[in-house]
């Protein structure tokens, strides 16, 4: 998230600075493991920074350079940046895992300085010059004894796939790009095809048939949401089945809070497979208070009656087709 915060700085930049540093550099995140030597290193070629941000980022717990970065941005015409962080602490999580943390990093801009900051995350930290560095940062996390499921291309790929799969730029992990599946729930409907929303519905519902009905909207108020939601083309239950788990994974700013949210929905429509896309939900929410949220409550309240909504339309525009999709799940909506 951090690195995808500072590729997105460096894309706006791009966009009014005609001097940056290595301009030719990719738009990219490069995660790479070493079992030997017990590290993990995520790197891009954002914005960077220079001693004085290392001081005030890095230096500074709970500041968030991204929070001060968006209100920089209020009144300009530099709108629309895709930013995920707001709190300041999640570079901090690092080390939880780790012994010691090295940021390797160069600033955009021409004339900065090549520096690197360690810490051990106990006794402060040191920056001193590290010639060489290309523009943006490469954090190496040198993990601690008992943590080294880390530096396992597996596990960090899977972690990649379930959290940052839709991060709007390219991750490679050890040289292959892991994100392959875009974010079109944040799309404009009239610029996602029909085979887009197919293919989506099988990856994010697991499934091989196609959907039996696509509901995408977004809103502004009383919640700023993206949703993408896919009846599915059968009800696997009636098949003998067990209840299924709720279908509706839940997202902040195309990171994924819980895979399977409580709550979210009303049980009667697990059935639903599909994104809710909601900004202002909290980064830092856990799932239990997910569940008590009046936030989440305002959310199942407002996709409840969209959904139903919905429903109603297509059974007075395609009546024949409704009637089949009520063979199939009439036993959750009548």
């Amino acid at each position: 998230s951090n690195a995808s915060d500072a590729l997105e700085k460096m894309r706006l930049r791009q966009l009014t600075d005609g001097a940056v540093f290595e301009p030719e550099l990719p738009l990219e995140i490069n995660i790479t493991t070493d079992e030997t030597a017990k590290t993990l290193t995520i790197s891009d070629y954002g914005i960077g920074m220079d001693r004085d941000e290392l001081v005030e980022n890095l230096g500074t717990i709970a500041h968030s350079g991204t929070k001060s970065f968006l209100e920089s941005l209020k009144g300009s015409d530099k709108g629309g940046a895709d930013v995920i962080g707001q709190f300041g602490v999640g570079f901090y999580s690092a080390f939880m895992v780790a012994e010691r943390v090295e940021d390797y990093t160069h600033s955009f801009r021409e004339d900065a300085e090549h520096l690197k900051w360690e810490s051990d995350g106990e006794s402060g930290y040191t920056i001193e010059e590290a010639p060489g560095q290309r523009r943006g940062c490469r954090v190496v996390v040198h993990l601690k004894e008992g943590h080294e499921e880390f530096v396992k291309a597996d596990r960090v790929k899977g972690i990649i796939e379930r959290y940052s799969n839709f991060v709007g730029f390219p991750v490679n992990l050890n040289g292959e790009r892991i994100n392959t599946v875009e974010a079109i729930w944040l799309k404009s409907k009239s610029d996602v095809t029909e085979e887009q929303y197919k293919g989506f519905y099988q990856f994010i519902g697991h499934a091989m048939d196609e959907p039996r009905y696509t509901m995408h909207f977004s809103a502004d108020a009383p919640l700023a949401i993206n949703a993408l939601l896919f009846a599915p083309g059968e009800n696997a239950e009636r098949f003998g089945m067990g209840p299924q788990e709720p279908g509706v994974a839940l997202y902040c700013r195309k990171v994924l809070i819980d895979s399977h949210p409580e709550g979210l929905l009303p049980q009667w429509l697990r059935f639903l497979k599909g994104v809710i896309d909601c900004e202002d939900l909290p980064l830092n929410i856990s799932r239990d208070s997910i569940q008590d949220s009046a936030l989440v409550r305002k959310l199942n309240q407002l996709l409840t009656k969209r959904f139903l909504k919905f429903l109603g339309k297509q059974a007075k525009d395609k009546p024949e087709d409704y009637l089949e999709f009520f063979q199939r799940f009439g036993r959750f909506v009548k």
